[in-house]
């Protein structure tokens, strides 16, 4: 896993409307915390800090702090809900070596069996990896897995260095039959074209 650098700068002003300031100037407000120091409030380059993120879990060697500069990585990002732009990110001090908790992508793989549909109910899996080889994804390969069959957070091949730490009976995915999963779509949508009917009637 690679490290993507990036200039810090120091904040001096908070509140909404520092935070708006910060942000007109194509930068964002972020929080460097962890490791028992004190929060240090600095903003990022917007465009840089928004590439790096397309990237889950980066590593982020964030330069020109008080001591030099840190590793670190992105745990709580905020983003404007309409707009999309970043608002804020909070991120977590690592050293090399150290173990952290993070979520990964679950990635499928393969074509489903004739007559099956894919249901996947978990696209992340909880891991613990060292801050520096945070793997981006675990790959699943559904490919003959037979209808009615189920993978489980304990089937899946982790990659080297990384452990489970969620829990070993989480469902992740299953191959259901889909002419039955068909048939129970359309008995759903009966139903409900039945009551709104019985609705309207009552209200006449």
């Amino acid at each position: 896993m690679s490290e993507v650098r990036i200039a810090a700068e120091p904040r001096t002003e908070f509140g909404k409307g520092a935070a708006r300031r910060t942000r007109r100037a194509g930068k964002v407000p972020a929080v460097l915390y962890g490791h028992g120091t004190d929060p240090q409030h600095i903003s990022l380059p917007g465009h840089e800090l928004m590439l790096a993120l397309k990237t889950p879990n980066v590593l982020l060697r964030v330069e020109g702090l008080e001591d030099a500069s840190a590793l670190a990585l992105p745990k709580d990002v905020q983003r404007d809900p309409i707009k999309g732009f970043l608002e804020h990110v909070d991120l977590l001090l690592v050293k090399r070596g150290e173990k952290v908790s993070v979520s990964i992508p679950v990635i499928v793989t393969g074509d489903v069996v004739p007559g099956g549909r894919l249901v996947q109910t978990e696209v992340e899996l909880a891991v613990e990896a060292e801050a520096t080889h945070i793997p981006e994804s675990v790959s699943l390969d559904i490919e003959g897995l037979e209808i009615d069959s189920q993978v489980l957070a304990r089937d899946l091949k982790l990659p080297s260095g990384t452990t489970l730490a969620a829990d070993e009976e989480l469902l992740i995915v299953q191959i259901v039959d889909a002419s039955v999963s068909a048939g129970a779509g359309a008995a759903e949508e009966g139903e409900a074209e039945e009551a709104a009917a019985e609705g309207g009637e009552s209200a006449e």
